[in-house]
């Protein structure tokens, strides 16, 4: 290359050279006039802000505080506990299998909760408001209802009972307050309101629950067992479900009634079961009667000593050819129609152990009225 033109190509790479520093200079100016000022000095004379006078709380806020103060140490944490095998050491040790929250009833040790939170448990330990835990000594439980009872011997002291309501005067619209330990959370207070009332629900057994009120209190794992409260702090109900995809609350829970609740739990303490009214009966399953062209509840079954062998009634039974020979079915207890024997349920259980029913009964065609006595079953 002659001295020319390496001259000439020194000229361009110099001036390409400033070019780019120019436009480097350029964008810096640019970022430096339009990048937001940040001082970052310090002010050493800075002070706290001035605090804003709040005033006195709002009545509904009082109310709700002294609610949960008054109910809260009647609320307490139940921690179900299985039994594993240690696959190194071949140590049997306790696990934890699942929470819940419960009520204290009375001071003689008795609490309650969901059937579904003591399931299947080897050991149940209660965390009582004070933090103190107490072993289970007993545990009865009615599955239908999804309503259990835990003894532990804990001081009267230590017990708080809570104030029991009634739930067969509930209106919708009533504000309604939810207490437990969702996620393993120490007491936690949510608001709502009664959403619905009369909602039916499915207990582990397949037996339908009825009468369950529906609120939008906020109702999440860890909840159930614990109360449902109205404002004046008193039980309407024991929270045992949501409606979620997602296994959190999602403005629908159901809670037991508490009208409900109180009969189970006194027949839980006093007998170990509950005693449900019967006719002496043990029903064909409702899909086989429907299939035979039966209505109401076809029985299968009558017991010798009881209210429908007294009356009269016929069980189904085979010929000694083996034909099946279909018997009575039940259509109606006091004028009210049975379609289900989980509709003959529940209207039994309108009733207690000695109430005289009038059972309208289908035999071949024809129906006939006859009264009867309802024994424990």
């Amino acid at each position: 290359m002659s001295f020319a033109n390496r001259r000439s190509a020194g000229r361009q790479i110099l001036g390409n050279a400033l070019a780019l520093l120019l436009f480097i200079g350029l964008m810096g100016f640019l970022i430096w006039r339009l990048w937001p000022a940040q001082s970052g000095q310090l002010d050493p004379d800075a002070v706290a802000r001035a605090i804003t006078p709040r005033g006195e709380l709002a009545n509904d806020e009082k109310a709700t505080i002294q609610l949960f103060k008054q109910t809260a140490p009647s609320v307490v944490h139940i921690t179900n506990e299985g039994v594993a095998r240690d696959y190194f050491s071949f140590d049997v040790m306790k696990i934890p299998r699942g929470t819940g929250s419960g009520i204290v009833w009375d001071q003689d040790g008795h609490i309650v909760t969901n059937y579904h939170v003591v399931k299947g448990a080897e050991s149940l330990k209660v965390t009582l408001a004070d933090h103190s835990t107490w072993e289970a000594t007993r545990v009865e439980v009615d599955p239908d209802r999804d309503v259990a009872v835990i003894w532990i011997k804990a001081p009267k002291k230590k017990l708080r009972p809570i104030l029991v309501g009634k739930s067969s005067d509930l209106q919708v619209g009533q504000k309604t307050f939810a207490i437990g330990n969702p996620f393993g959370l120490d007491q936690t207070l949510t608001q709502g309101l009664v959403s619905a009332l009369g909602r039916e629900i499915e207990a582990d057994t397949g037996r339908t629950i009825k009468g369950v009120i529906q609120t939008d209190a906020a109702i999440n794992p860890g909840n159930s067992g614990g109360p449902l409260l109205d404002s004046a702090g008193r039980l309407i109900g024991v929270n045992t479900a949501i409606v979620s995809p997602s296994g959190s609350s999602a403005g629908i829970g159901f809670a037991i009634p508490v009208d409900e609740v109180n009969r189970v739990v006194t027949q839980l303490i006093k007998h170990g079961k509950v005693r449900r009214p019967g006719l002496g009966i043990q029903e064909v399953p409702d899909q086989l009667a429907r299939r035979w062209g039966v209505p109401g509840v076809l029985i299968l079954r009558v017991d010798p000593d009881g209210p429908a062998a007294k009356a009269g009634l016929k069980a189904t039974r085979r010929d000694q050819s083996g034909r099946i020979l279909l018997g009575d079915a039940i259509t109606a207890i006091d004028g009210e129609e049975v379609d289900s024997s989980n509709q003959l349920f529940a209207l039994l259980e309108k009733h207690a152990v000695g109430d005289e029913v009038t059972v309208t009964m289908w035999r071949q065609g024809s129906t006939l009225d006859v009264k009867m006595k309802l024994i424990a079953q």
